[in-house]
C-alpha cells in the first residue's frame, strides 16, 4: 500500500481545433458489416457513414466561445460494447460506475465507436425511448425488454428497461442498486443480470443510432464487448451458446474486467438452469467454497465462468493484477483460476470533468496547483506514487480489516515519520511539482485499452488516433438519481 502522496490536478483544455473536412472521405457504406471506404494517404477510412465536422465548429474553438464537447478524429476504429451494472453519472456506487462513465469518452475520442449498455434504474431524463424492443428468454418464458438512448461525450449511452430495474430501485422505494439495503441482495438479481446480459448482445445488432456525427446505423457484429464484474459473468456464454454456435458474431470477442475481486456472484449450485444455458458451461460455473452463505456446499460462482470464458481478464492495475493472483487471501479463492488464464492489470484514469478539487463542492478546503495536498492512497492508486518523487510506499497491509497487526501499525508509522521530515523542506516541493504534472486522466489507459483490445483480432478492427476529449466542466448529475 502506498501513502502520503500529494494530489494532481489535471487541466481540461479548451481550446483543441476540429480535423478539416478534407480529413474526411464521404459515403463509407452502411448495414451491419459495412463495406469499408477506400482510403487515400490522407484519408481515413470509416466502417459506418460520416461526415466532415461543420466549420462552424472550428471558428468557435478558435474563438474560444462555446465549442463541442469532443473532438473525435474518426478512423476504421473499432466497435466497442461496454457493459455493466453501473455507469456514472446515471448509477454509480463506487468505482465501477466511474470507470464506464470515464473510460468510454476516452476511448471515442481515440477514433472508436463506443457503447455502454447499462439498466434503467430510473426515468432518466437525457434517455429517450428508442422504440426498439427484444423479447429475451428467462426461464420458461420470455421477457420483453426496451432500450433507451442518450449520446454524450462521444459515446452512447445504452438504458435497458424493464420492470425488473425501472420498478425496483430509486423512486418511492428508495432501494438500491443491488438490494433493499446496502448488505441485503436481491433474491432474483440472478435474473437481472441475466437479462443485462442477454440484452447487451442484442443492442449491437438492432439499434440503428445516428447521433454520432462520424458514425451511423447499427454496430453490427464485428464487436468488442467489454464485461465489468460479476454482474456480466455469464456474457461470453450467451455470446457462444445463442450466437456464434448459429453463425451469428462470429468475430466478436470479449474482455472481461475485474473492478471488485471480493463481490463474485455466488448463488445456489441448483439455479444454473435458471440461466438457460447449455450443460457444457456448468465447469466454468462450479465452484464450493467453505462458507454457508447463499447456501451450504456446492455453488455456481458468475465471475469465475466471466473469467474462464472471456477471450482475454483484464482488472483496474498492475498493482492489483498481481494482488488476485498472490494467494487465496487476495485473490478470493479464484486466485488459480486467474494464474490459469492470465490477467492484465490497466491503472485507471480520472474524469477530470467530476474529480476537479480547485472545483469540487464535497470537500470543506479547495486546492490547485499552488495548494499541496497530501493523501494516503490504497489498491490500484499504487501504480501511480513513485516511491521518494510522488510519495512514499507504505508496503503491503494485512487483508483482514476487523483485526489490527501489529505489523501493519510499524508500517504506517514508519511511513508517516518519513513523511514528516520531508514536509516544509524543497524535497517537499519538488515532490508536489512531480505530482502534479502527472497526466492521471483516462487518456494513457485508453490508449492501452486499445493495445489489448486489438490484440484479440476482431475483424475490421484498426488502431485509432491520438484524439484529446475535450471534457465539459463538471455540473450538477443530469439525470437521477
Amino acid at each position: 500500500m502506498a501513502a502520503l502522496a500529494t494530489s494532481q490536478l489535471v487541466a481540461t483544455r479548451a481550446g483543441l481545433g476540429v480535423p478539416d473536412a478534407s480529413t474526411f472521405r464521404r459515403g463509407a457504406a452502411q448495414g451491419l458489416r459495412g463495406a469499408r471506404a477506400s482510403a487515400a494517404a490522407d484519408t481515413l477510412s470509416m466502417r459506418t457513414s460520416a461526415r466532415a465536422a461543420p466549420r462552424h465548429q472550428h471558428q468557435q474553438a478558435r474563438r474560444g466561445a462555446r465549442f463541442p464537447s469532443l473532438v473525435v478524429c474518426a478512423s476504421a476504429g473499432m466497435n466497442v460494447v461496454f457493459v455493466g451494472a453501473e455507469m456514472a453519472p446515471w448509477s454509480k456506487t463506487g468505482g465501477l460506475g466511474d470507470v464506464l462513465g470515464g473510460l468510454p469518452p476516452a476511448m471515442a475520442a481515440n477514433g472508436h465507436r463506443v457503447m455502454v449498455v447499462s439498466p434503467r434504474y430510473d426515468q432518466y431524463k437525457d434517455a429517450w425511448d428508442t422504440s426498439v424492443v427484444s423479447e429475451i428468454k428467462m426461464g420458461d418464458g420470455y421477457e420483453t425488454v426496451r432500450f433507451f438512448h442518450c449520446y454524450k461525450r462521444g459515446v452512447d449511452r445504452v438504458f435497458v428497461d424493464h420492470p425488473l430495474f425501472l420498478e425496483r430501485v430509486w423512486g418511492k422505494t428508495e432501494e438500491k442498486i443491488y438490494g433493499p439495503v446496502a448488505g441485503t441482495d436481491y433474491r432474483d438479481n440472478q435474473l437481472r443480470f441475466s437479462l443485462l446480459c442477454q440484452a447487451a448482445l442484442e443492442a449491437p445488432r438492432i439499434l440503428s443510432l445516428n447521433n454520432n456525427p462520424y458514425f451511423s446505423g447499427p454496430y453490427g457484429e464485428d464487436v468488442v464487448f467489454v464485461c465489468n464484474d460479476w454482474h456480466t459473468g455469464p456474457l461470453s456464454c450467451y455470446l457462444k451458446s445463442n450466437y456464434q454456435s448459429h453463425g451469428i458474431y462470429r468475430d466478436a470477442k470479449t474482455a472481461f474486467c475485474i473492478h471488485n475481486i471480493s463481490y463474485q456472484g455466488r448463488f445456489a449450485f441448483s439455479d444454473y438452469p435458471e440461466l438457460n444455458l447449455p450443460e457444457r458451461f456448468k465447469s466454468s460455473f462450479d465452484f464450493i467454497d467453505g462458507y454457508e452463505k447463499p447456501v451450504e456446499g456446492r455453488k455456481i460462482n458468475w465471475m469465475k465462468a466471466g473469467i474462464l470464458e472471456a477471450d482475454r481478464v483484464l482488472t483496474v492495475s498492475p498493482y492489483y493484477a498481481e494482488e488476485l493472483i498472490s494467494g487465496i487471501a487476495r485473490g478470493c479463492e479464484l486466485d488459480n483460476i486467474m494464474r490459469l488464464t492470465g490477467i492484465t492489470g490497466i491503472v485507471n484514469g480520472m474524469d477530470v470533468s467530476e474529480w476537479d478539487p480547485s472545483r469540487d463542492k464535497y470537500i470543506a478546503v479547495k486546492y490547485d496547483v499552488s495548494t499541496p495536498c497530501a493523501c494516503a492512497s490504497t489498491g490500484g492508486l499504487v501504480d501511480t506514487i513513485i516511491e521518494g518523487k510522488t510519495g512514499f510506499h507504505m508496503g503491503r497491509l494485512s487483508v483482514d480489516c476487523n483485526v489490527v497487526e501489529p505489523a501493519d501499525v510499524k508500517k504506517v508509522a514508519t511511513t508517516l515519520q518519513r513523511a514528516i521530515k520531508v514536509v516544509g523542506t524543497p524535497a517537499y516541493e519538488e515532490m508536489v511539482r512531480n505530482c502534479m504534472i502527472q497526466d492521471l486522466s483516462w487518456k494513457g489507459p485508453a490508449k492501452n485499452w486499445e493495445n489489448v483490445l486489438l490484440s484479440l483480432g476482431v475483424a475490421g478492427g484498426e488502431p485509432g488516433v491520438e484524439g484529446e476529449e475535450i471534457a465539459p466542466l463538471a455540473k450538477e448529475n443530469v439525470a437521477a438519481p
